[in-house]
């Protein structure tokens, strides 16, 4: 018959196993137990159906998003097939940023022309864009993954 004990040290959950019927250890593990992190939602944008791109609350909390920043878009010209796009967030707008407009605590982008001139039908199709970080050039950039969906759905 086994006999399980749990205690902690040094932070760690302890698990010991001994054999109740001969007194002896027979086994002991150490065993760390995670703590389930809170899920603050996905970090990404989606175009709505008037062309605005509006950050997710994650991304908004990730970035550090607020009404004092500019975005920049772009898309990798040497890959055609490559339908991402590319965002650098800045504090100092010029001729090719987009301002980032606030309405309550949501944030977004007017990218209405943006996304006619790329022919992206954003009025059938939901268009979500997935955040991911990644460095180009020694900075810091935003890839844009995009996930297309029926937006009858």
């Amino acid at each position: 018959m086994k006999h399980i004990k749990t205690f902690k040290l040094r932070g760690l959950d302890i698990i010991r196993i001994t054999d109740k019927l001969f007194g002896k250890r027979s086994d002991t593990m150490k065993i760390k137990f995670f703590t389930p992190k809170i899920m603050r939602g996905r970090v990404k944008c989606t175009v709505h159906s008037n062309g605005k791109l509006g950050f997710s609350q994650a991304a908004i909390k990730r970035f550090g998003i607020n009404d004092n920043h500019y975005a920049k878009i772009g898309i990798n010209e040497e890959d055609v097939k490559d339908t991402s796009l590319y965002m650098l967030l800045t504090r100092t707008p010029d001729e090719e940023s987009f301002k980032i407009n606030s309405a309550g605590n949501y944030y977004y982008l007017n990218t209405r022309n943006l996304f006619d001139e790329l022919n992206i039908d954003y009025k059938k199709m939901k268009i979500i864009y997935d955040i991911e970080e990644i460095k180009h050039e020694n900075q810091i950039i935003y890839k844009l993954n995009r996930r297309v969906l029926d937006r009858s759905k």
